[in-house]
């Protein structure tokens, strides 16, 4: 292959790797069952006038399956970190305990297993999506090459390389998704 085909297969599939790292984390937010520090990433704090990742402005510990410990390292924080967590919507009610907040994270019901079973599905078709997106992209680029000059079987060539790499990362999405699905119905 030419240095520009190697080039558009390269790019491809890095933005699909960042696809399947960016699902990674959304499942990570996903309460499976036992409580994780990572059911809290992604919440902004109002840390003096900056919202900040709550990672920085607290440890994060799960003493046991069933709750999390916010140990603010500004003890002054507690009340904006608790006022963050609740305006996140994950359904917790952290307890103020003087110097730290503690989340009881209630096993999950039927109903709401199935409900994130679900939200998982659909992470998981919007990188799909996002998957697909990069195919038709790199087909494009893939066209572009054929018109400047570059042999159409090599064009071809890229073209099927670029259509096993879509199938192998669609594949590594639904290995993913099944995981997570039997993770959350494991009770």
């Amino acid at each position: 292959m030419t240095d520009d085909a190697t080039f558009v297969l390269e790019e491809a599939e890095e933005s699909m790797g960042h696809s399947i790292r960016h699902l990674e984390k959304e499942f990570q937010k996903i309460r499976a069952g036992k409580a994780t520090p990572g059911m809290l990433s992604g919440i902004k704090v109002e840390y003096y006038g900056t919202p900040t990742p709550i990672e920085q402005t607290a440890n994060i510990n799960t003493p046991d399956p069933h709750s999390i410990v916010i140990q603010p390292f500004d003890k002054s924080s507690i009340q904006d970190i608790r006022k963050a967590i609740m305006n996140a919507n994950l359904g917790f009610n952290p307890m103020d305990e003087g110097e730290i907040l503690r989340i009881n994270v209630p096993p999950l019901t039927e109903e709401r297993r199935i409900d994130l079973v679900k939200k998982a599905k659909q992470v998981a078709e919007e990188t799909k999506v996002a998957i697909r997106n990069i195919r038709r992209s790199a087909n494009e680029d893939a066209k572009k090459l054929e018109k400047e000059g570059i042999p159409e079987d090599e064009v071809k060539r890229l073209l099927d390389e670029i259509q096993k790499l879509t199938d192998k990362y669609i594949s590594k999405i639904e290995n993913f998704l099944e995981t997570k699905e039997k993770d959350i119905m494991t009770i």
